[in-house]
């Protein structure tokens, strides 16, 4: 079989989490790659000996002949380039979140049905091994039916500057950019459960208090300065979605908050529950209640990097036809999801999703 020929559109941070994961998969190649920073890209394109570099989606979309695209750009350029790659005919992966927007997202779907041709999302979570060791256990009934479940990410001072708190590229703080990830993790390993409602609450009352500190965050993106750009986000959200089937989640997620930083994936069903980070299992047992600690967990799934095997599962869904674990559908009801989380915040009101 010849190799999966890959064009990058975007030549930032996560395209070289990428293109890393790109270089350990005999089956693909990134013989392209655009960005709207010529000198970035052509760079990045040094640097990862890609032969052809464009500054524009549609110079590299007409000139080199690819056979799938993966979209690495700022969110409010998702839609329009994994649109251009999907009517020109590839087969696109596009990081997360999926669009600005579910109209976007939606519109995103309507063109890989049109063209026939697989979209696949980057919720590069539900590859990690823990996830994977969860969905067995879920998948074997260990948890009975679960029906709630926690999905935090909490940063101290987090707020990476930059695009990310701009809304009109990055389309919100927090929630959008980190709390996507256990959101859509939760409800992935709850079945998908369809959503009916949320309530939530946002704050940015520390940017500027963070602004002052004399430490900085651990991470920003090239060319950022998040002591001196501007932040039109929210620095700190809760949340609580509501499902069909009676089940909720309780979303945590913030860029700024005094507290002691962490992620928390945990769900709780009639039989058991189990917290995601620790591999922690409570049940029951002969009448008692019961902590599980699960063990020598490098051995399951190969233990791959979860970066890895997600661009190792798009490659082969490309050229095996393998049913995607990260569909376009599950990201436009993740961007239902986002939209109602911020029209509560902005309204003070529960919001129905339709």
């Amino acid at each position: 079989m010849s190799k999966l020929r890959v064009g990058l559109i975007g030549a930032g941070n996560i395209a070289g989490t990428h293109m890393g994961a790109y270089k350990h998969n005999p089956n693909a190649e990134v013989v392209a790659v655009c960005d709207i920073d010529i000198d970035k890209c052509n760079a990045f394109a040094d640097r990862n000996n890609i032969p052809k570099r464009f500054a524009s989606v549609a110079e590299m979309l007409a000139n080199v002949e690819l056979d799938a695209a993966d979209v690495c750009v700022w969110n409010c350029a998702h839609a329009e380039c994994a649109i251009a790659a999907l009517n020109a005919g590839l087969d696109v992966m596009c990081e997360k979140p999926m669009a600005m927007n579910a109209a976007e997202a939606e519109a995103m779907l309507d063109a890989a049905k049109k063209n026939g041709k697989l979209l696949m999302l980057g919720f590069v979570t539900r590859f990690s091994t823990e996830a994977r060791i969860a969905k067995d256990f879920i998948d074997q009934g260990y948890f009975g039916d679960i029906y709630y479940s926690k999905a935090t990410y909490m940063r101290r001072n987090g707020n990476p500057g930059g695009w990310f708190a701009d809304k009109d590229r990055s389309g919100g703080g927090p929630i959008i950019d980190i709390g996507v990830h256990p959101l859509d993790l939760t409800r992935y390993l709850m079945g998908n459960p369809e959503p009916v409602s949320v309530f939530a609450v946002t704050s940015d009352l520390l940017h500027d208090d963070r602004a002052k500190l004399k430490t900085s965050v651990g991470w920003h993106p090239d060319g950022a300065d998040p002591k001196k750009d501007k932040c039109t986000v929210e620095s700190n959200a809760v949340g609580i979605i509501r499902y069909a089937n009676g089940a909720s989640t309780l979303l945590e997620a913030s860029y700024a908050l005094n507290c002691e930083p962490k992620g928390e994936r945990s769900l709780y069903g009639t039989k058991g529950g189990i917290c995601l980070d620790g591999m922690k299992i409570y049940s029951e047992m002969n009448g008692f209640m019961t902590d599980v600690q699960l063990k020598d967990l490098s051995t399951y799934c190969e233990n791959k990097e979860m970066f890895q095997a997600e661009i190792d599962h798009f490659v082969d869904c490309c050229q095996n036809k393998t049913e995607c674990m990260s569909p376009a559908a599950d990201g436009v009801v993740i961007m239902k999801i986002l939209d109602a989380l911020y029209e509560s915040a902005k309204t003070g009101k529960s919001v129905d999703i339709k």
